[in-house]
């Protein structure tokens, strides 16, 4: 498999509304996307040859994902304060070109906005998975 350009990595924030529709979050030029669960340790001194047993499934399943980047793009930055601010934790899709789409309830953990006096405003974003989040490869 080739390399794949990091700007193939989107995030998108839905609308709330039904049938939900999606606005990529503009402007993000760094982000990661990670997926981890908590291991639960069965090993007891019966284990064969010491060896750790874990419970299959047993832990808890979470997705992070930090972002950085500028606005551009009025929709998305208008969505993102909006959902900050209410407390709520909205559909986001995340895509990843080559692997899928995870999509599901995400709280926004941070959102900061930067900048210096002779540059762009900048922003950065930290979502955490807050409920069943889906994947479908593409």
């Amino acid at each position: 498999m080739g390399g794949q350009r990091g700007r193939d990595v989107l995030i998108r924030i839905g609308d709330g509304e039904e049938p939900e529709s999606f606005v990529t979050v503009a402007g993000i030029r760094a982000r990661t996307i990670s997926l981890s669960a908590r291991l639960v340790d069965a090993t007891t001194a019966e284990s064969p040859v010491a060896w750790r047993q874990l419970i299959a499934s047993a832990g808890t399943k979470r997705i992070e994902v930090a972002g950085a980047g500028m606005f551009n793009d009025a929709a998305s930055d208008a969505r993102l304060r909006a959902a900050y601010f209410a407390g709520e934790a909205p559909t986001f899709q995340l895509e990843v070109a080559g692997f899928g789409i995870l999509e599901g309830p995400f709280a926004i953990g941070e959102l900061a906005y930067a900048g210096e006096h002779d540059s762009e405003a900048t922003f950065s974003i930290r979502l955490a998975s807050a409920g069943v989040i889906s994947f479908e490869a593409i």
